[in-house]
């Protein structure tokens, strides 16, 4: 097994190192529900399709990112508290060039 240090700031400002493993094909959505960093029902909402935007985070470090597709925009284009460095965690695969990812979950909407 693969993992990666990925940071993650929770919606209360606690912050949390974790391993995220490269080889399961999970997306930061479902490593922040895999680790309980967020109350149950208020992530991942619509299952990971780019559709709720309750996995919505501000990326804290410079990673590249793969490209955000045209239902990512749209989505955080209808979110609430959307900054210049929101994502949708579904919708960002956990692979090894994201060792050291730093991610701030945005808040409940």
């Amino acid at each position: 097994m693969s993992d990666i240090t990925i940071t993650i700031t929770d919606r209360e400002g606690t912050t949390h190192e974790i391993q995220a493993p490269t080889d399961m094909a999970m997306n930061l959505m479902e490593v922040v529900r895999s680790f309980e960093l967020a109350e149950e029902g208020t992530i991942g909402v619509c299952g990971g399709m780019a559709m709720c935007a309750s996995c919505q985070c501000y990326i804290r470090s410079g990673h590249e990112l793969p490209e955000m597709s045209p239902d990512e925009d749209l989505m955080l284009a209808e979110a609430f508290y959307v900054e210049d460095n929101s994502r949708l965690g579904c919708q960002i695969p956990i692979t090894p060039d994201l060792d050291g990812l730093e991610v701030e979950l945005a808040p409940e909407s």
